[in-house]
């Protein structure tokens, strides 16, 4: 008997996930919360310096934040994952991995990436709440400026770049 439902659960979740056209004629993809479930996700390339797109994150602000524009990803699930690249002024890198739910307004570390040119699986890694503060406020941004505006993840990976090439997607606030 269980064996039998488990087909039927599975069906019920994949016609939850439903499609509308936006008036601009765009395709959007919506999961209902109640039975949202994340996404596996690959590990992209290790970033190459002519993917990286510079976003700013306030003028006083010292450091120096990167997204690889080619491994922007707009999961099904709603969930908008990327590599982040952070240079501070003394030299030092930090490459991350790193996904936003735009539904929850929340974060989570993937992987970081290896002096080699390699990725360290975070294993276990939880969703947090993205924090508006006024120290390591990048998330903040990219989630309000560039990858949730208007409280929902862009329509694909090209809406995503433009956006960060432009300073700031079309439907942030101003």
């Amino acid at each position: 008997m269980i064996l039998r439902l488990a087909p039927l659960f599975f069906l019920v979740a994949v016609q939850s996930v439903y499609a509308y056209t936006l008036p601009d004629g765009t395709e959007r993809y919506d999961i209902e919360d109640k039975i949202w479930v994340e996404l596996d996700t690959a590990i992209p390339e290790y970033p190459k310096a002519e993917n990286l797109i510079e976003f700013s994150v306030g003028p006083t602000e010292t450091n120096h934040f990167y997204i690889d524009g080619s491994s922007i990803v707009i999961g099904l699930d709603g969930i908008v994952r990327y590599v982040l690249v952070l240079k501070t002024v003394g030299g030092a890198k930090n490459v991350s991995m790193e996904a936003i739910r735009c539904a929850t307004k929340e974060m989570k570390l993937l992987a970081t990436g290896r002096a080699d040119g390699g990725w360290e699986k975070i294993p276990n890694s939880s969703w947090q709440p993205i924090k508006n503060k006024l120290v390591n406020q990048f998330h903040a941004i990219l989630n309000r400026d560039f990858f949730c505006a208007g409280g929902h993840p862009p329509h694909d990976s090209d809406e995503a770049r433009a956006g960060l090439k432009h300073g700031r997607h079309q439907d942030a606030p101003q």
